[in-house]
């Protein structure tokens, strides 16, 4: 994994450098007291430092409160926790203390699979992180894994800015993206909520959430919505749709704000001839135009223009 620059002292390697597999403490125990005086204060200097895997009481450790990932696969949690009922946990959890027992830094899928499997016990390393490098461990770490969905994605990465007054260009080395990724991550947050909840379940993606941005008039975009996930439409289909809709909304011609006297003047004149009037203008020229649905109809409207001579 890459590590975070500034801010995260060793980095994300150090974070998971004692990927296990891990041994129980009791056996851990026999072979410290069989090792050398020297390899023995080695192993406690490693303890001391948060170096070494410890078995820390599952109902002792609690979620990570700024957690970016907001939805569990529960699918997913049952497979790993047959696996760690089978296997055990291979890779530790990542915890620091808190005042009263653990927070979870990363691996709360691990936990969680622990907690459906009975475990009493889990293998952790423990850290001492402050609450930023907390957050954005837990925000790079589910990223480098790509265990986000978009919203998530783009509601961690606003936390760092909101939170901790990162600008975007640190966002962007702190988790190893471009900045136009981090730009255009950000935009999603624009969206509506019924975007983003088909963004969370997985129905739209983020590239068909960027191309919804574009579209102005909500009622389109709810249709194109709609549409996408009923016919399961690509993002260049998508495109190609949201671009045609633009070219007829460029050929309508702008609606004209009527005047309001000449308006009244429309409708006293449907009401005497019975029958829409319609009056243009063009600078001091203009005209009437009386509309008429049948001969008779014709007829009678030219008898009455008659008498006003």
């Amino acid at each position: 994994m890459a590590a975070k620059k500034g801010g995260l002292g060793r980095g994300l390697d150090a974070l998971f450098a004692d990927a296990v597999p891990v041994n129980n403490p009791e056996s851990e125990e026999k072979e410290t007291k069989a090792k050398s005086s020297k390899k023995k204060a080695a192993a406690e200097e490693k303890v001391a430092a948060g170096d070494a895997v410890q078995y820390i009481n599952i109902h002792d450790i609690m979620p990570n409160v700024n957690q970016p990932r907001k939805t569990f696969n529960e699918e997913k949690i049952e497979e790993l926790s047959k696996s760690i009922k089978e296997h055990g946990i291979i890779q530790p959890i990542v915890v620091r203390k808190k005042k009263t027992g653990y927070e979870i830094v990363a691996g709360e899928r691990r936990w969680r699979a622990a907690m459906k499997a009975e475990l009493s016990e889990v293998p952790c390393l423990i850290r001492e992180l402050s609450d930023e490098q907390n957050m954005l461990i837990a925000i790079i770490e589910n990223m480098q894994r790509e265990d986000l969905n978009p919203v998530e994605e783009a509601e961690g990465l606003n936390q760092m800015i909101v939170t901790f007054g990162m600008t975007q260009e640190q966002v962007s080395k702190s988790v190893g993206k471009s900045r136009p990724y981090i730009a255009n991550s950000l935009r999603l947050l624009k969206l509506p909520e019924y975007i983003k909840e088909n963004m969370a379940e997985g129905k739209l993606s983020a590239a068909h959430g960027r191309t919804l941005i574009t579209v102005e008039d909500e009622t389109v975009r709810k249709s194109i919505c709609d549409k996408i996930i009923e016919e399961g439409l690509s993002v260049r289909a998508v495109e190609k749709l949201v671009s045609e809709i633009g070219k007829d909304k460029k050929k309508r011609p702008a609606a004209r704000v009527k005047n309001p006297d000449v308006a009244k003047v429309e409708a006293d004149l449907k009401e005497a001839l019975g029958t829409r009037v319609t009056i243009s203008q063009n600078g001091k020229k203009g005209k009437i135009e009386i509309e008429y649905f049948s001969r008779d109809e014709l007829e009678r409207l030219i008898e009455m223009l008659k008498t006003l001579g």
